[in-house]
């Protein structure tokens, strides 16, 4: 057997390759997530109560947790999309593309059942607690669905944390409903951003925020 049947011609690597199909750097993702967690639901944690600690307008906590979801949201999808790019076969291309549709499906439904829901039960302040904790329960379960599809345990941890965080939350009431979300997610998040950028040195050795 000759030496060029053992080894691989110089400059490739096939199972480096192989192994980073349909991977995703996911920083951008968790930084839109983590600041709508820590100003969306922080700024209604210190507005909230009989006691607040700041008198803040009513309409600004659900306004900075909006846009920092949509953002979060159109971040996740964008990266399922480009995870296509690092990938040439047709099962990881269909995998990313169907969950990059999962999320605007997931949030779609979450907005008919919270908007049936408080119509039904004649409650709109209902989805004051409903949408903090649905959001996060439904991209809870996004992530475990990605990291099982793409085999990366630091976002399936990451989505079972904040399933089971907020839906845990709901036991406390709307007093310490938003500061579990603050700093049990707004903390997952901040470390999972760390902890990703070391997830993607160690595969890749170059990571690059925005690229995948």
């Amino acid at each position: 057997m000759s030496v060029t049947t053992i080894l691989p011609p110089v400059g490739t690597d096939r199972p480096a390759v192989a192994r980073l199909q349909g991977d995703v750097d996911n920083r951008a993702t968790y930084i839109s997530f983590g600041l709508a967690y820590l100003l969306g639901h922080g700024s209604a944690a210190v507005s909230g109560g009989d006691d607040p600690l700041l008198g803040l307008p009513g309409w600004l906590p659900m306004t900075l947790l909006g846009a920092g979801l949509a953002l979060g949201t159109v971040q996740a999808t964008a990266a399922a999309l480009r995870a296509q790019h690092t990938a040439t076969d047709a099962g990881v291309v269909l995998t990313g593309k169907l969950l990059g549709a999962a999320w605007v499906t997931a949030f779609a439904a979450l907005f008919l059942a919270i908007t049936g829901l408080s119509a039904t039960l004649g409650l709109p302040d209902v989805q004051s607690l409903l949408w903090p904790t649905g959001s996060g329960f439904v991209v809870g379960l996004l992530y475990i669905a990605e990291g099982a599809a793409r085999r990366n345990l630091l976002h399936y941890g990451l989505g079972t944390w904040l399933a089971l965080t907020s839906t845990a939350a709901l036991l406390l009431g709307s007093s310490g409903l938003y500061w579990v979300l603050t700093l049990a997610g707004g903390g997952a998040y901040a470390l999972a951003t760390v902890l990703e950028g070391r997830r993607l040195a160690a595969r890749t050795g170059r990571p690059r925020l925005g690229h995948r």
